[in-house]
């Protein structure tokens, strides 16, 4: 026999707010220096031109410009463009 009640639903119950994770600015969407780009657990993403990253991982922009996002080598990375071509 149990020697303790089964009080399960009045244990359970906590959660915790999402953390907003996640890309703020999209391929080719223009952005200004300082913009946050994607807030990350780790680096999903990799900074690449114009992008600097902080130490909890949020990639952001260095200078003014267009976001763009691409493979390379296997891992998506993140630049800014200065103009909106490729």
């Amino acid at each position: 026999m149990a020697q303790k009640k089964g009080s399960g639903s009045s244990k359970n119950g906590r959660d915790s707010a999402g953390r907003r994770l996640g890309l703020k600015h999209f391929d080719l969407e223009q952005v200004q220096a300082g913009s946050i780009l994607v807030r990350q657990r780790g680096t999903k993403v990799h900074p690449g031109e114009n992008v600097g990253i902080g130490k909890d991982h949020t990639l952001f922009a260095k200078i003014s410009g267009y976001v763009k996002y691409y493979l390379y080598h296997g891992k998506t990375q993140v630049k800014i463009l200065s103009h909106r071509g490729l």
